[in-house]
């Protein structure tokens, strides 16, 4: 499993596929989100905006990242 250290006291779901690199671009993070294709913490979650947070654990197409 990879992590991924935020600066903040979270890191919007759409920024953090973008900044693990999992996503090309904005457009592509929301399509993923919005299609259900990504976990947090073992839940799909269509909340493009979700405040992750450390401890968070995110899952895309078989990638796993923790937030620290």
């Amino acid at each position: 499993m990879a992590e991924y250290r935020i600066t903040g006291e979270y890191i919007q779901l759409i920024q953090l596929l973008k900044a693990v690199g999992w996503v090309e671009n904005g457009g592509e993070a929301q399509a993923a989100v919005s299609a259900g294709l990504v976990k947090c913490n073992g839940t799909v979650d269509f909340r493009k905006r979700l405040k992750v947070k450390p401890n968070d654990v995110v899952e895309f197409q078989g990638k796993v990242v923790q937030v620290i």
